[in-house]
């Protein structure tokens, strides 16, 4: 990394724009940035670190947003830090503005705008700057990947703080370790640690919460065995807890066994007294079943005895129905006869009354018989078969009529095509020249737009260039004019600055005078006598008029030099513009300019109609082809419609002469049709309905006959009394079930009264239930105690085997995670430095950053030494300090005395050069760790004031050094004798408008 030019805006202590060119500081190699305590020599490199980071250094990181802002700016000044470096192979630019709050631009008070961030890119191939992000947090992305550092990492390698490092050679190794931490980035090995402790711990809640599972299955043990089992005081994770609950499991396992057994025997001597009670209670509910049956069969025999006479009289009512049943098929047939009759008198009534609307009186068949309506039906459907060809025939006509109306609209359809093809056709020739011109025209300006268009662009760029070039040449002149006036400005400042000076020493004894005291040797002559001091006169120059001169003088000098570099600038621009536009008059390009592009729009315009033209084109033909199909076809049905019409004529005369005897006195062949179909209809109706009623009347009479002989048969008198004995289905179910129920429960009383065992069983003394029942419910009730006894043992053996056996399978679970939580607690015990095995009590991050120091130690030694003359060599030690931890020692080797002794018994030059020498080996040494990112810029802040002048030559030496790598170092110091050893130099002056930088190379 190597920085190019800092650029300060209303920053820190400067109140107006500052820039710093480190191209010319770095040329030497060395340089100083020097001014006097408050001036802001760290604001300079606060700005660096702004311009990368976002933020500042160290303990001032609290000086963000508005307080960055310096106190000297102008209201209307936004405060802006820009940094060109190179970093990586590439030039970048990076530009911050913090938020800030600007007065309104309508109205009193100011309004807050947002912190606004550019990133930008030098192209050596366009050689011009490019825009790469705006984005804060992409641009903190890039630079901190670019770098390779965090910005804790930049400030301690690239801005060396002295006073931070001699605090370091002097800590203890808890102070060390979060300095090297930080740098280093070895979080994550803190993080091995911590994931190896949360490991530890969850490891050991799992084995304590297997252990408590464990012990849970033990108390459930306990309650199942009903205090049985006796159970050790143990607590989750003590050793010996499996054995003594694997023991009191089998223990109680043992003693519910038996419990088992005694339970089993008891409940089989209760089952056998309950099935002898069982035995007494069912004989004696037998005995009183059939006390009970015989009393209830004397009752029923005394009912039935009470309905004899209705029984009797039920059974003559049934015989009279049975003797009825023989007649019922006489009376349904002459039921239905009757029925039968009706119907078909009172169809042939409404028959005849529709035939008598259709029927002359003259033809006499009104009243004829069935016979002669038959004759007259068939004579009028003879009649009507003859019609079958004549409907036809004015089918026929019918559909000639159609087509030949068909035939006389196509007729005038195709006349209306060939008037509209003819006319359509007779202007083809010249539609066709004027669309082929029209199309040749738009590809004309076609091809002329394409030529013109390359053209175009070439004008623009000319006359871009011409404008810019007018544009810088006015601009040069304004900066020539601004350089002239800047010049003389500061020749002017200058020559009053020595005219000043000048007077000043003139009167510099009146100076020295009024500091003269009596008594002391004067600081020019050394007399210690002062008889005629100097006076000042009314016109004597002080010191403050001389440095406000001066000061003048420098800022007209800076003006004059920004101004001639702006004209550089300005300068440059211009031959480039001029290259591109040539001497040609900014007017002449433009009119030709304008004249190509109307040229261009007009071409375009003319070739825009090609597409169209060609379209317009292709359906016109397509058109031209459609007329002359349809002339064509239009002609041939024209042809053959002669033909056809001919032949209708001819067909539609003879059908003519046919329908005209067919139809007779009717309007229609259809017409007649349609009477004589009714008129045979009518008739067979009127037959067929008379000859049913003739033929029910005959089937009535011979139904009386037999209904009045099977009367006569079945014993009674007339066919009414059979009609009156006959029961109906229900009537007869209903009558047949009473006799069935009567028949029944005299056959089952008779039954059960001539049962032996029953009347046996009638003769005892009664049955004594009650108490067979309460003998037998004591019994039930031993018999459940023992069985709920017996079952509850049983459960016990069985829920105490369940749980012996999960214990054993959460034992078996248990011991891979004892054996995990054992591992990784001894890593965890090693890594923390808690382990016997870690003899020196060293923590993981500790030995890591214990390696890193080492590489630290050696890198600082090789400088070091030749800061002191090979007297000191920097070591690390593993030696514990504090707590008992170790691993971050720090001691210095006298080669003087040959003893080894801690860095914090350096004097302060000493413990100066050793902290500097450590601080450039950190820089060494991170630089490596961060990805070998070259650091071409670093920065050495204070502490030189310390060094006498032999050690304080070979430390610059050392720095010198450094140029053998193509560094450049920036010492930050107000050390006087500096100035005069080191010749590059960035100057800070302190005023009261604000602080101003002042440069000078080598």
């Amino acid at each position: 990394m190597r920085l190019h030019r800092l650029d300060i805006t209303a920053f820190g202590p400067f109140g107006a724009a500052q820039s710093v060119d480190f191209d010319e500081l770095s040329a030497a190699g060395l340089f100083l940035l020097h001014g006097p305590t408050g001036a802001g020599k760290t604001s300079v490199l606060d700005a660096v670190c702004y311009a990368l980071y976002g933020t500042v250094p160290g303990a001032r990181q609290s000086g963000q947003g508005l307080t960055l802002r310096s106190d000297h700016a102008a209201t209307a000044t936004r405060t802006e830090v820009t940094l060109e470096l190179t970093v990586a192979g590439r030039r970048l630019e990076v530009t911050r503005q913090p938020p800030w709050e600007r007065p309104k631009k309508r109205g009193s008070g100011t309004t807050l705008e947002k912190a606004q961030t550019w990133l930008r890119e030098y192209d050596t191939t366009t050689a011009a700057w490019k825009d790469l992000s705006r984005s804060h947090q992409e641009i903190g992305e890039e630079i901190t990947q670019l770098l390779g550092m965090s910005r804790e990492q930049f400030c301690q390698v690239v801005l060396l703080p002295q006073g931070d490092f001699a605090r370091f050679l002097r800590a203890d190794a808890e102070a060390r370790g979060k300095l090297l931490g930080r740098l280093f980035d070895t979080h994550r090995f803190a993080e091995v640690e911590k994931r190896l402790a949360e490991r530890r711990r969850a490891a050991e809640a799992r084995v304590r919460e297997g252990d408590a599972e464990l012990l849970a299955d033990a108390h459930r043990m306990q309650q199942a065995a009903g205090g049985a089992m006796e159970l050790p005081e143990l607590t989750p994770g003590e050793p010996g807890l499996a054995e003594a609950v694997i023991a009191a499991a089998a223990v109680a396992r043992s003693t519910a066994r038996e419990q088992l057994t005694i339970a089993h025997l008891r409940l089989t001597s209760a089952e056998s007294a309950h099935a002898a009670a069982e035995r007494v209670l069912d004989d004696a509910r037998e005995l009183d079943r059939l006390q009970r049956r015989f009393t209830e069969a004397r009752e029923r025999a005394a009912r039935l005895e009470e309905r004899a006479d209705a029984h009797r009289e039920a059974q003559a009512r049934m015989e009279r129905s049975r003797k009825a049943e023989a007649v019922a098929p006489a009376l349904d047939l002459r039921e239905a006869t009757d029925a039968e009759h009706r119907r078909a008198a009172e169809a042939e009534v409404r028959a005849r009354a529709l035939l008598r609307n259709i029927l002359e009186p003259a033809e006499g068949l009104t009243d004829a018989g069935a016979v002669s309506l038959a004759a007259a039906a068939r004579r009028a459907a003879e009649e009507l078969g003859g019609l079958e060809s004549a409907r036809r025939a004015e089918q026929r006509l019918a559909e000639l009529l159609k087509e030949r109306e068909g035939l006389e609209r196509q007729e005038r359809a195709d006349e209306d095509v060939l008037q509209e093809a003819e006319a359509w056709l007779a202007g083809w020739d010249q539609t066709r020249t004027a669309l082929q011109g029209v199309v040749e025209s738009a590809q004309e300006a076609a091809a002329r737009a394409e030529q013109l268009a390359v053209q175009r662009d070439p004008a623009r760029r000319r006359l871009a260039a011409a404008r810019q070039r007018d544009q810088l040449g006015r601009d040069v002149d304004d900066a020539q004019r601004q350089v002239l006036a800047a010049t003389e400005s500061a020749q002017k400042a200058r020559a009053e600055w020595l005219d000043v000076k000048e007077q000043r020493l003139n009167g510099i004894a009146a100076e020295l005078a009024a500091q003269l005291t009596d008594g002391e040797p004067c600081a020019v002559c050394g007399a210690v006598e002062h008889p005629a001091p100097a006076r000042k006169d009314a016109g004597h120059v002080g010191r403050e008029t001389e440095e406000r001169a001066l000061a003048a003088y420098q800022h007209a000098d800076e003006q004059r030099t920004e101004a001639e570099r702006r004209l550089g600038v300005v300068q440059r621009a211009l031959a480039a513009a001029q290259g591109e536009a040539g001497d040609t008059p900014t007017e002449q390009l433009a009119l030709q300019a304008d004249e190509l592009e109307q040229q261009y729009m007009e071409a375009r315009a003319g070739a825009s109609a090609l597409s169209g033209a060609h379209e317009q084109l292709r359906q016109t033909e397509q058109e031209r082809d459609r007329r002359v199909s349809a002339q064509q076809e239009a002609a041939v049905r024209a042809a053959s419609r002669v033909a056809r019409r001919d032949a209708l004529d001819q067909e539609r005369a003879a059908l003519d002469a046919e329908l005209t005897q067919a139809r007779g006195a009717a309007g229609s062949v259809a017409a007649r049709a349609a009477q004589l179909e009714r008129r045979a209809a009518l008739l067979t109706d009127a037959a067929d309905t008379a000859r049913a009623a003739e033929d029910t009347a005959q089937r009535l009479k011979d139904a009386d006959a037999r209904l009045a002989d099977a009367a006569f048969r079945a014993g009674f008198e007339t066919p009414q009394a059979a009609a009156a004995a006959l029961l109906d289905d229900h009537a007869h179910r209903e009558l047949q079930r009473r006799l069935d129920a009567w028949q029944s429960e005299e056959a089952a009383v008779r039954a059960v009264l001539a049962e032996a065992d029953t009347a046996a069983a009638a003769q005892q003394p009664s049955a004594d239930l009650a108490s067979a029942e309460r003998a037998a419910a004591e019994a039930g009730r031993r018999v459940r105690e023992a069985a709920s006894a017996r079952d509850a043992a049983a459960r016990r053996c069985t829920e105490l085997d369940r749980l012996s056996a999960r214990s054993a399978a959460g034992l078996r679970r248990l011991a891979p995670l004892r054996e995990e939580y054992d591992r990784v607690a001894r890593l965890a015990s090693l890594t923390a430095g808690t382990s016997a095995e870690n003899d020196r009590k060293m923590r993981l991050e500790s030995y890591v950053l214990a390696a890193r120091l080492e590489q630290v130690a050696a890198a600082a030694t090789v400088r070091l030494q030749r800061m002191s003359s090979g007297r000191y060599t920097l070591v690390h030690s593993d030696d514990r300090t504090g707590r008992g931890r170790s691993g971050l020692g720090l001691h210095v080797v006298d080669a003087w005395t040959g003893r080894e002794r801690d860095t914090s018994t350096l004097s302060g030059g000493e413990t100066f050069f050793a902290s500097l020498a450590l601080a450039l080996g950190l820089a060494d040494v991170v630089t490596d760790e961060a990805g070998g990112v070259r650091l071409d810029t670093l920065f050495i802040d204070e502490g030189f004031g310390s060094l006498d002048d032999q050690t304080l030559d070979e430390v610059l030496d050392v720095l010198d050094s450094l140029r053998e790598r193509d560094r450049s170092v920036g010492i930050v110091s107000h050390v006087a004798d500096l100035r005069r050893r080191i010749h590059a130099q960035l100057e800070v002056v302190k005023g009261r408008s604000g602080s101003t930088l002042r440069q000078r190379g080598h």
